[in-house]
């Protein structure tokens, strides 16, 4: 019986050390996110979506970036398919034709601005890393800007589909708040921490 209970007093012993040494080991894919997104405003969003890239990116500022700036771009193509089909839509033809002709063109301006940062974060280095991350960083307030014109065409929305376009966008511009954020990270961060 002494010996029965030994062994369920070490095996317990055991499986509570393996269990404290996996809850301290100090980056799981979990915690390398939620690391990242900490410096952004809609932390759940930045979580849901760069999740995917926890394996990769690891500690590496760089790399959550261009995993930033990469959904962004994703999602603002996504924003800018949806208005070109609903700018057909009978409701939105009367009021909304010229605001939403704005914004596809805005957004279209803005996934240019989003190919642009995305490249230059590609080919970053130690002799223009500060030239380039201001560029970035231009580059993504640019695309706010564009964002937020878009959606002063649809500041008192009426209708359903006017509501779901302010929608669309106001999230869209969410992704790029995010990905700004990251890249200040990296800024800040600087060259020691850019691993490719």
């Amino acid at each position: 019986m002494l010996m029965a209970n030994t062994n369920i007093y070490l095996t317990l012993l055991l499986l509570l050390s393996v269990l404290k040494w996996v809850q301290s080991t100090p980056h799981s894919s979990t915690n390398y996110v939620q690391d990242a997104c900490s410096v952004t405003r809609y932390r759940a969003l930045c979580i849901n979506t760069l999740a995917p890239f926890s394996t990769t990116a690891k500690t590496s500022p760089s790399k959550w970036a261009r995993a930033g700036v990469s959904i962004t771009i994703g999602e603002t193509k996504k924003v800018t398919q949806y208005l070109m089909k609903v700018k057909n839509y009978r409701t939105m033809k009367g009021s909304y034709k010229i605001p939403l002709s704005d914004c596809i063109e805005c957004l279209q301006d803005a996934i240019d601005q989003l190919h642009g940062s995305l490249g230059v974060l590609r080919k970053l280095n130690a002799r223009n890393f500060y030239a380039q991350m201001g560029d970035i960083t231009t580059w993504l307030s640019a695309v706010l800007t564009d964002h937020e014109t878009c959606l002063d065409g649809f500041e008192n929305p009426r209708g359903k589909q006017a509501k779901m376009v302010r929608n669309r966008v106001l999230r869209s511009s969410y992704f790029t708040s995010n990905a700004l954020a990251l890249v200040n990270k990296l800024s800040t961060s600087g060259l020691d921490n850019t691993v490719a």
